[in-house]
């Protein structure tokens, strides 16, 4: 054993005593271009390629680089190869929910596209001392090396990064914390320059959970899966990535709970714009090209808000040309200096369907009203509007989601007695989810009470609701009979005529 020892170091020793003589013989330039020439050589006969992604190019995030972090920690979290890595790094970021699963150091990873297999090693070295600079770097230097085939590379290659980023923005937006906007008041930027506030976004409404027909809600879904996947749809069709609903509906019926469960389904941001606080079209504008895609763009109450019904200003009430514009002093033009300016319907309706909308994509513009009809018709047409969704009083089936919600019972838990009763008031006490569920949380506790409370509540309303359906039938049954008296009365009259002429 020792003289195995001393073998390897001498062979140590004359390593070293060479390397130092050809250093000291060879200009140093002309050993990295012999390396380089040597490491050329060999990549001929290798049957790899190698591409490097390093964390900074520059002085700038490479964003790729994150994705493919993202990505690879998906895969590292799910794969069970052999290959696989028995070591991971656990992070969370800014923001997120969800712990995140990523490669030791200078560890490496299998994975497979289109039946090919590629291999990811993430390097990490000690970076050299830094001179000033205006950006410190990070200490180390981190970055992916991808080997794959050289024969799979024209086929693989540019598909399977292009799938890496969009998988990459599906775990993302997975991952975040999902925000609520609002516009700041009168345009103000925020200390990012941001002219919307944020918040999380934490409601936990849901198209379970929401008191609805069940088959309106099953078309509002597949709506709304149809448009997230559509990206090929609408470049094909030439149409931009954006759609419009129209929630309407007396108060109390679930508008703002159905917006909430359409961000929870499609996982989207929401931006609440407030139209008081937009003076001009300019400015409706910019608050329009600084939200992101993958967003819910909400105007509630637009009929309270804003006057949306009178689309012609004229000097003196008379013969005045259409100026689409509303909020603005009468007669006055919206940019005459020394007036409060306000936007215009023509700016609503460019903000909803103009060229400026399609500065983003895959966004939903949602608007919300009491009373559909004081809304102008120039807002109510395909592609503005896509959707009508009326959101009606509380129904039977609407009823049987708001009991399981609250009580955690079904149809099968009630007495037939009971149920009965209630199939038969609900529909024409006509009360609003809102109200419904405001007895059953104030009896959550004891069931039987809630649902004899609200039976009884619901008779009484639909008592007073057939008083008054009872009176007009039989004012208009009065009427009819009237009208046919008359109408026999006259035809007699008539006949006569004819019988004596």
């Amino acid at each position: 054993m020792k003289e195995v020892w001393t073998t390897i170091a001498s062979l140590m020793g004359v390593w070293a005593f060479s390397r130092t003589l050809l250093t000291a013989i060879f200009p140093p330039e002309l050993l990295f271009t012999l390396t380089k020439l040597l490491h050329h050589f060999f990549n001929c006969f290798s049957s790899y390629c190698y591409y490097d992604i390093t964390e900074i190019e520059g002085v700038n995030t490479n964003e790729l680089y994150t994705a493919v972090q993202l990505y690879l920690s998906a895969t590292a979290a799910s794969s069970c190869s052999a290959t696989s890595s028995n070591r991971l790094s656990l992070t969370r970021g800014l923001n997120s929910s969800a712990i995140t699963f990523g490669l030791a150091h200078n560890d490496r990873i299998t994975d497979e596209f289109n039946g090919v297999s590629v291999l990811w090693e993430h390097i990490v070295t000690p970076r050299q001392s830094q001179t000033f600079s205006w950006r410190p770097l990070p200490e180390e230097k981190r970055g992916f090396t991808l080997r794959m085939n050289k024969r799979d590379k024209p086929y693989v290659l540019q598909s399977y990064l292009d799938f890496i980023t969009e998988k990459a923005n599906d775990i993302r937006r997975k991952n975040e914390d999902r925000l609520l906007h609002t516009n700041s008041r009168g345009g103000s930027l925020d200390s990012r320059g941001q002219p919307w506030e944020s918040v999380p976004f934490k409601h936990p409404s849901t198209f379970d959970t929401l008191a609805m027909d069940p088959l309106k809600k099953a078309e509002i879904m597949a709506d709304l899966r149809d448009f997230a996947d559509g990206s090929a749809f609408y470049a094909r069709t030439g149409r931009a990535w954006k759609r419009g609903y129209l929630l309407y509906g007396p108060p109390g019926t679930g508008k703002s709970s159905m917006i909430a469960a359409m961000a929870n389904f499609l996982r989207y941001d929401i931006y609440d714009l407030e139209l008081t606080e937009v003076q001009t079209n300019l400015e409706l504008r910019k608050l329009l090209m600084k939200t992101s895609s993958k967003s819910i763009i909400v105007i509630e109450d637009i009929d309270c808000s804003i006057n949306l019904t009178n689309r012609k200003e004229t000097n003196g009430g008379g013969g005045g040309r259409d100026q689409c514009s509303f909020g603005l002093p009468e007669g006055g033009p919206d940019t005459e200096p020394g007036t409060n300016n306000s936007i215009t319907l023509s700016g609503l309706l460019n903000f909803t369907d103009g060229l400026w909308s399609c500065c983003g994509s895959e966004r939903i513009f949602v608007f919300t009203t009491n009373h559909v009809e004081k809304l102008d018709p120039a807002l109510l047409r395909s592609g503005r509007m896509d959707m009508h969704v009326f959101m009606s009083y509380c129904s039977f089936a609407s009823l049987k989601i708001l009991l399981k919600n609250y009580l955690g019972c079904t149809t099968d838990d009630l007495a037939p007695e009971i149920l009965r009763r209630l199939e038969e008031v609900t529909d024409v006490a006509e009360m609003t989810p809102a109200d419904v569920s405001e007895v059953l949380i104030k009896n959550r506790r004891d069931k039987d009470r809630a649902l004899s409370e609200l039976v009884e509540v619901l008779s009484v309303r639909a008592e007073k609701n057939r008083s008054p359906v009872r009176r007009r039938e039989g004012e208009e049954v009065a009427e009819e009979e009237e009208e046919k008296r008359e109408v026999e009365s006259g035809d007699a009259a008539a006949g006569g005529g004819c019988f004596g002429e």
